[in-house]
């Protein structure tokens, strides 16, 4: 049976607040990088197979800290979304620019492409094939972000993704996949 832990990011840096930072490499705040620190308290990494980490260092910092050594592999797929012009702006800015076009993430998913950049569709998509390209009976760590979990979570049940945001975990939060449950995990 697939297992899978899959955690957020803890939180980033201050000046990332209120900013849209899909593939931005944005940095952990002192406060997300104290609460990665304590992640090894609750998740035992010998328990998996392999540790699986996106290419943004908020996701590989903290995964190098579960690893304790052993290697990391670096997953394109599980990168955020890309949301093209709109990275590095305030999500004020956006609403102020776009309005209920925001929306379309949800409502278009195949057609939406926020600031130019990636469909929700795609973002799925690319983050289904990674799931399905592990084996049958795999147990794995992985460090991503809210955009990727959430819609594989949602994809996995079936949902439509107005429902994906349910499955968002905080950051330095993540969800079990054990099957075909999922289920939430909280930090130490």
């Amino acid at each position: 049976m697939r297992r899978a832990l899959l955690l957020r990011h803890p939180e980033v840096a201050p000046h990332w607040s209120g900013r849209c930072y899909g593939r931005s490499d944005a940095g952990l705040s002192r406060a997300g990088r104290a609460r990665a620190r304590r992640w090894p308290e609750g998740v035992k990494a010998q328990d998996f197979d392999r540790i699986i980490v996106s290419p943004a260092r908020r996701a590989r910092w903290p995964g190098g800290l579960l690893s304790r050594g052993r290697p990391l592999e670096i997953e394109p797929r599980l990168a955020e979304r890309d949301f093209g012009t709109w990275e590095g702006v305030g999500w004020e800015a956006v609403w102020r620019a776009e309005g209920d076009a925001m929306d379309g993430m949800l409502d278009a998913p195949d057609s939406f492409r926020p600031g130019g950049g990636e469909t929700t569709n795609e973002l799925a998509a690319r983050v289904l094939g990674w799931w399905r390209e592990l084996p049958a009976d795999a147990a794995v760590l992985v460090v991503a972000h809210g955009g990727p979990i959430g819609a594989l979570a949602g994809s996995l049940l079936g949902q439509a993704p107005r429902e994906w945001l349910a499955h968002v975990p905080k950051p330095g939060e993540g969800l079990w996949i054990s099957g075909d449950a999922i289920s939430a995990w909280k930090a130490p």
